[in-house]
């Protein structure tokens, strides 16, 4: 026998995604009871959080909450002991991120209540013929399965609802992560508000800013004029669901082309504080650059986010620092560098020192100012 066929196979490297599907709305009287029970869950362990620390001035990880938990599903709470348990481990971890004693309470009726969430770890799913069986819920789940989750092994994951009353299931699945892509170009991205996104490649057409909110404005004060909640909730829907389909398009289409993609780090929480916080907002940047995220560790591509400072100002070509400056200067879109002549287009210039820096940590690995 072969000494090489002794050897096994080496398995392959898995990403974790999630995978988000509406279920039906047949479903929403009992997803909303079993929420309810979620939030008395999460309401205990805020109170008994607070308890602890008056008394001994500590945090509660989820496993000492474990101990109170104990036994609950079996006192009148229809939840799975394991969504008891991670609703405690998320109380734990979210206390923890936002460094207080204690969160909000949840509230489960009135014009405030908290939208419905209900955790469950990938022993209390089952997919069978097309729906989902979910242990603490009588009545199978019925779904749009666009993914096939036949194909998949399901893990942990929630549900959720939306403003809209509407209930979807986040499910985390393990992807087959690919080869490294060799042989395509790279790019760099400007991003901002004018124009959306500035290519380094000058075969691309920047992409202007969409306008998804602003184009809607009009419709949306009407309605809340008129207090239609249903229609407000509505187009706030359809913003964001715009929205959230260009970047999906636009970040699916670059990284098929390119094998390396560099993007600017704007700071967007920083410039939400200004007066330019709509257009901010507007533009989605922060997940456009997720989208990019994933998508390139999926395909295989390298993507980075790269210092942006002076990005403007620098020429691509003598790299002099001779470019408009300033708040002054936003409105100069093409200007022509002093010392080797070239007329650049503003947004194109600094999508290409963009390029050059991520160039440039791939090799050094350290930042380029």
């Amino acid at each position: 026998m072969p000494r090489d066929s002794l050897i096994p196979a080496p398995k392959p490297v898995t990403n974790t995604r999630v995978l988000r599907l509406r279920l039906k709305d047949k479903h929403a009287a009992v997803l909303r009871d079993r929420a309810m029970w979620v939030n008395q869950v999460w309401n205990y362990c805020n109170n008994l959080q607070q308890q602890v620390w008056t008394r001994e001035h500590r945090f509660m990880s989820g496993y000492d909450f474990a101990a109170y938990t104990k036994g609950a599903g079996k006192e009148g709470i229809p939840l799975h002991s394991q969504t008891i348990q991670g609703i405690a481990e998320e109380y734990a971890t979210r206390r923890k991120q936002f460094k207080k004693v204690k969160l909000r309470w949840r509230v489960s009726k009135g014009s405030k209540r908290s939208l419905g969430w209900i955790p469950f770890k990938a022993s209390a799913l089952q997919y069978r013929n097309g729906q989902l069986w979910m242990s603490g819920i009588d009545q199978p789940l019925c779904l749009w399965d666009s993914y096939g989750l036949a194909n998949y092994d399901l893990g942990a994951g929630s549900i959720s609802e939306d403003a809209r009353g509407r209930w979807y299931i986040n499910i985390t699945v393990k992807v087959v992560k690919q080869p490294p892509t060799e042989g395509k170009a790279d790019l760099g991205i400007d991003l901002g508000l004018k124009t959306l996104a500035g290519f380094s490649d000058p075969a691309l057409r920047n992409v202007e800013a969409q306008d998804f909110y602003r184009g809607a404005e009009l419709k949306l004060a009407m309605a809340q004029r008129a207090n239609k909640k249903r229609l407000v909730k509505s187009i706030h829907a359809q913003i964001a669901n715009r929205r959230k389909d260009h970047h999906h398009k636009l970040s699916t289409a670059l990284v098929k082309r390119y094998g390396a993609i560099f993007v600017g780090n704007v700071n967007a929480s920083a410039l939400v504080k200004t007066r330019m916080a709509k257009s901010v907002l507007d533009a989605g940047w922060s997940m456009f650059r997720t989208m990019l995220s994933y998508k390139c560790d999926d395909a295989g591509s390298w993507f980075d986010e790269v210092n942006e400072s002076f990005s403007t100002q620098d020429c691509s070509v003598c790299l002099a620092r001779s470019g408009p400056k300033g708040m002054k200067d936003l409105g100069i879109r093409e200007w022509t560098c002093p010392h080797c002549g070239t007329i650049h287009d503003r947004d194109r210039n600094s999508a290409s020192n963009i390029l050059r820096r991520g160039r440039a940590t791939l090799v050094v690995g350290i930042p380029v100012l």
